[in-house]
């Protein structure tokens, strides 16, 4: 049985405040994005794993959040010290030299610019000044995708960057039919599309694939994937992320979400695979199957069919 008071990633959107309001986000970041408190923050790391090999803080735009993601980073540093390694997933608009200074003091080894495309605001257009500032402070730039192979995160800590964009055919949050996505109806129609089977879907997140086993926090929300189960497996300001993976894994649905097969999740229910294949041909998106499975199907928090 998989200990779960050690996770190998955690990826953390811990606001949704953004200076953007891009057409593609899954989460409806902006302006107005939704917040949660300074003392939210501090139980949700005070209920997260004893050990954690890294986590990825993002948003939104984590600098929009600027005082409260300094305070995460400094709680994150007293709980793990240097064991466990810190990334930072910003769209680079609002980085300065003041600030990078301040990041990798307060122990950010991992920095993705997440906007090098035409979907937001400035389109990429900073990427040779903010390739400059990380070369002034001797962060390589080298690694370019990181995140994958579990050796970038078990080796020792180095400064490093990258950066990456929204495509139509990976990484646009249209592949999640979510949020302002899809209410500006940019979400990826593609019922063959299996989002659930790669890293940040849901495969892997209980463990044993060979992918890095990661969960995701939502705000508050403990998900198995980045866009979202349609209820969260669990409330981190209230409950240990260990409870709550230790009651998920019992789960023959969560099972087959780890193995990446939101179509056969139903099988223990009576929901075929020919039937879920089928809605999802239908409603065109692997994301809004798995909405309808949970509202109609299977009630997350008692862990029974409806």
């Amino acid at each position: 049985m998989k200990d779960y008071n050690h996770c190998e990633s955690l990826y953390w959107v811990f606001t949704q405040l953004c200076n953007d309001t891009c057409d593609h986000c899954y989460n409806l970041s902006g302006p107005k994005g939704a917040r949660i408190s300074e003392d939210e923050c501090l139980a949700i790391i005070d209920n997260l794993p004893e050990r954690i090999d890294r986590v990825i803080l993002s948003g939104g735009e984590p600098l929009a959040d600027k005082k409260k993601l300094y305070l995460i980073l400094d709680q994150l540093k007293e709980k793990y010290g240097n064991a466990t390694q810190i990334m930072l997933q910003t769209n680079g608009d609002l980085l300065t030299d003041e600030i990078l200074d301040t990041l990798i003091h307060k122990g950010v080894t991992r920095f993705d610019i997440a906007s090098i495309d035409r979907y937001h605001k400035l389109a990429g257009a900073k990427l040779m000044e903010i390739a400059s500032l990380f070369e002034s402070r001797g962060v390589n730039g080298d690694d370019k995708d990181p995140l994958i192979e579990k050796e970038t995160y078990l080796t020792p800590h180095r400064l490093s960057w990258g950066y990456w964009g929204a495509t139509e055919d990976m990484w646009l949050g249209g592949n999640w039919a979510r949020g302002r996505a899809l209410q500006k109806d940019v979400w990826k129609k593609d019922p063959n599309h299996n989002f659930c089977a790669i890293l940040s879907g849901a495969k892997g997140f209980l463990g044993g694939t060979e992918l890095p086993q990661e969960i995701s926090i939502q705000l508050w929300r403990i998900n198995p994937c980045c866009p979202g189960t349609k209820f969260p497996m669990g409330d981190a300001r209230k409950e240990k992320v260990v409870d709550v993976m230790n009651r998920v894994a019992q789960s023959k649905v969560f099972q087959k979400l780890n193995e990446g097969d939101p179509w056969t999740m139903g099988e223990s229910l009576g929901v075929t695979e020919a039937q879920a294949k089928f809605r999802t041909h239908e409603l065109q998106n692997i994301c809004l199957w798995c909405d309808e499975f949970f509202d109609k199907y299977y009630d997350i928090e008692k862990l029974q069919p409806k």
